[in-house]
């Protein structure tokens, strides 16, 4: 099976979610600058979603171009992330109406974590279906940066309890971390 609709599919459902994150944010009750500002919390949040969603596009364009065919579990392993991804306009609106409350912080957290988890569990698949010897596997290695991020957001959810605004300094922190491209498989596929 080629790897060309799985592609197109997820592109669809990410432009969709992108598309749903824009329509939560809501236009000003007036026409001055200062009517912008109780709309400051929600704005930042869709941005930080959405640098996010960005970024879940961006390596799963690269993850792909590693990869000449897909099987039945790559395709679940896909629906699995979309899955995670798809309940971020929610977590996005509910945190961004509720920018110092817990349990949108924590559910955000989760949201994200579930995300990372279901990249993880994506490459792995990949992997296991192309072999240990495979460009990917290759290009992937013990993937610090993706456990890192595992574990700031398995942090970020209990830390909520204590104080959201560390576990936001860890939403921002994982995003700048994942913002340049990850090159990894440009350079092996490049070799």
């Amino acid at each position: 099976m080629s790897r060309s609709r799985l592609e197109a599919f997820s592109d669809g459902v990410i432009a969709i979610i992108i598309t749903i994150m824009v329509l939560e944010l809501k236009v000003p009750e007036g026409a001055d600058l200062h009517d912008l500002k109780p709309l400051l919390p929600t704005f930042l949040t869709y941005a930080l979603s959405f640098v996010f969603v960005g970024i879940y596009w961006s390596n799963h364009h690269h993850l792909f171009h590693a990869v000449d065919r897909v099987s039945g579990g790559i395709l679940w392993a896909n629906l699995h992330l979309l899955f995670w991804l798809s309940l971020v306009p929610f977590v996005t609106a509910w945190l961004g109406e509720n920018q110092s409350s817990r349990w949108p912080t924590a559910i955000y957290g989760l949201d994200m974590l579930g995300a990372a988890i279901a990249f993880t569990v994506l490459v792995r698949t990949i992997i296991a279906h192309q072999g240990p010897h495979s460009k990917l596997k290759a290009a992937v290695g013990r993937d610090r940066k993706g456990m890192v991020s595992l574990l700031a957001y398995l942090a970020a959810v209990p830390l909520a309890f204590l104080n959201q605004w560390i576990s936001d300094a860890i939403f921002v922190s994982v995003a700048c971390i994942w913002l340049v491209p990850d090159r990894r498989i440009e350079v092996v596929l490049k070799d």
